[in-house]
């Protein structure tokens, strides 16, 4: 990652990519097809944000205002349909904030971004083995073990190549599925408060299933469920 020049933005306003994550993306917008064309041409980069405040839809097509935060995503799968949209893969690689905006010019019809990393560049995160054993029993506990995706998530878990640090990004992009949850994941360059950030939200949905576990749906009011 070469943070000494201005990568194209891809503003996303009900999504948010993790380092390490995969996000299929379909590109239909000329602006956007535009900029996977000259992409492709280049390092394959490009910065995943996210809309600040509400992420209205309707300031899509303009230039909504963005949250500092973003991922920056490696495409490591392409295919050019015949109409000239995309299907990518985008693999997250490494969380920075924005310094400066880019506004288009000169034929470029997307935005552009100076990006500073947030998190020390070639350092090593904590082992962490600790949060990895206690990560481990919350998602193989009855109720946790029961969410979908956790099958997944817990062949990671006894692979040696695989660090904490990466399980992390893994669990917050499979299993925790609101928008302002993950967007402070990726805000929050610190690890050790990343992964306080996951235990608290398992805890809390652990104890929303013990909840609704006291409540069989043989005693439901008719007409009436959990959903």
């Amino acid at each position: 990652m070469n943070f000494g020049r201005p990568l194209p933005v891809f503003p996303l306003p009900d999504a948010v990519l993790l380092p390490h994550a995969i996000q299929p993306l379909h590109i239909f917008e000329s602006r956007y097809r535009q900029m996977i064309n000259e992409c492709l041409d280049g390092s394959g980069q490009i910065a995943i944000a996210s809309f600040e405040g509400t992420g209205r839809r309707d300031d899509y097509e303009g230039r909504p205002s963005l949250r500092p935060a973003v991922c920056v995503g490696q495409i490591v799968q392409h295919e050019a349909l015949e109409d000239g949209r995309h299907d990518i893969l985008l693999q997250g690689i490494c969380r920075a904030r924005i310094v400066r905006m880019i506004e288009p010019q000169d034929g470029r019809a997307y935005r552009m971004a100076d990006l500073a990393p947030l998190e020390a560049v070639n350092s090593h995160p904590p082992p962490m083995n600790d949060i990895r054993n206690q990560l481990r029993e919350m998602l193989t506990s009855p109720r946790l073990s029961r969410l979908r995706a956790v099958d997944t998530v817990m062949e990671w878990f006894d692979r040696d190549d695989v660090s904490t640090h990466s399980l992390l990004e893994f669990i917050g992009f499979a299993l925790l599925k609101d928008r302002e949850l993950k967007y402070r994941l990726l805000a929050e360059a610190n690890p050790l408060r990343r992964a306080g950030i996951i235990k608290d939200e398992l805890a809390s949905i652990d104890r929303l299933v013990r909840r609704a576990q006291r409540q069989p749906y043989k005693t439901w009011p008719k007409g009436m469920a959990w959903n």
